[in-house]
């Protein structure tokens, strides 16, 4: 078992296609603060805000990577696309929880004031903190499960 495995894990290493995957998690991070932000300002509960940002990046995710980072996997059709959309959401569920728990323990037992103009901003820089701690676990998930990479591929 393990060495079928062996060579799915080395085809992580593609920087071509990690910079691709940092760069489409950069744009959903800042999806992720638009809505966390938005909601805030709005009274909805830090964690209920953070986890609707967090579905909101997902599916925009989702969608830059399907067409660009993974463009060269997977199999076509439609029913092979809601697959690996679902398999997306699933395998990014451990991503999400690592993210809004980094999240929650950084901006709820940390007492840091971060203003700049008259906002606060704290939440911002905890959110990062957690996409950061998430990113790992999605880009694992992903390769292996959603768009189920192998070496030799980009």
């Amino acid at each position: 078992m393990i060495d079928a495995i062996r060579p799915r894990l080395r085809a992580l290493r593609s920087g071509v296609r990690f910079g691709q995957f940092v760069s489409v998690g950069a744009f959903g991070a800042v999806c992720d603060n638009v809505v966390l932000g938005t909601l805030l300002h709005f009274g909805v509960a830090p964690e209920l805000a953070k986890l609707a940002g967090a579905e909101t990046a997902i599916v925009l995710m989702f969608l830059v990577n399907e067409h660009w980072t993974f463009a060269d996997q997977g199999e076509p059709g439609v029913a092979s696309f809601v697959r690996r959309f679902l398999t997306s959401n699933l395998v990014r569920a451990g991503g999400v929880v690592v993210a809004t728990a980094v999240f929650s323990q950084l901006y709820r037992r940390i007492d840091v004031s971060i203003g700049v103009a008259g906002v606060e901003l704290w939440f911002l820089v905890a959110n990062l903190f957690g996409i950061a701690a998430g990113l790992l676990v999605n880009y694992v998930a992903e390769s292996l499960f959603t768009w189920q990479v192998r070496e030799g591929e980009r």
